[in-house]
């Protein structure tokens, strides 16, 4: 059984996702981030960095004691390669998918936390913050696009490459993109949309009791420990 320490974040959706794709035992672990319960020290023993999602496997691969795993590019890699599947275990394949897997939690999360950020939550408009971080996730729209012109998914298969990026791309009407202007990308998003597992993962979400984003919630993600930001 899994532990996956989760709330309703496009960070979150990536695990439980993954976790429905490959039909893995899990229980959700709530953690508030608008109440700061990302900074309780039970928390941050298990993820350091005070960010959501974590897991703890009560039955890692080598028999041991339960294993703990913070970051989501890092635990999508340990679902995939304890599991045996969506990546490849040959060496050309296996990096095709982790480039761009590494390219997701490098730049499109990155990027489109930030234009969330100055475009939906900052207390004040920075035109030139919103438009460097809207432009930015344009351009990295416009990688996505011209990566499926001819694939169907990022690296031919479907993939945890794919499973990353998805969520980072639900919300792309607040991040100011038109997917009519990324046909290849609207077209990859309606299928991967489509799939069981997507649906049963966002109903999950649906599950967790939301907290209202009012302004001690933004305090707390925006300002606890110095601007810290789960997303």
């Amino acid at each position: 059984m899994i532990d996956l320490y989760y709330w309703t974040t496009p960070n979150g959706h990536k695990i439980t996702i993954a976790l429905e794709e490959l039909g893995v035992p899990y229980r959700i672990r709530p953690v508030n981030i608008g109440k700061g319960e990302q900074f309780e020290p039970a928390f941050l023993q298990i993820s350091p960095n005070n960010r959501i999602p974590a897991i703890v496997d009560d039955a890692p691969p080598d028999g041991k004691e339960p294993l703990s795993i913070f970051e989501s590019g890092a635990i999508l890699t340990y679902l995939a390669e304890k599991t045996g599947r969506l990546l490849p275990t040959d060496a050309r394949g296996k990096f095709e998918v982790l480039q761009w897997l590494f390219w997701q939690v490098g730049g499109l999360g990155p990027m489109a936390g930030q234009n969330h950020h100055f475009v939906q939550y900052a207390p004040e408009k920075i035109p030139y913050a919103v438009d460097r971080y809207v432009r930015e996730t344009a351009r990295l729209y416009k990688v996505l696009n011209t990566r499926l012109a001819d694939r169907p998914y990022l690296a031919g298969d479907y993939s945890i490459a794919d499973i990353a990026s998805y969520p980072w791309v639900v919300p792309h009407q607040k991040q100011g993109m038109n997917l009519d202007d990324f046909p290849n990308v609207k077209r990859w998003f309606a299928t991967i949309a489509q799939r069981p597992a997507v649906a049963r993962a966002y109903a999950v979400a649906k599950e967790i009791q939301s907290h209202p984003f009012d302004d001690a919630a933004k305090k707390i993600l925006f300002g606890h420990g110095g601007a810290a930001q789960n997303r």
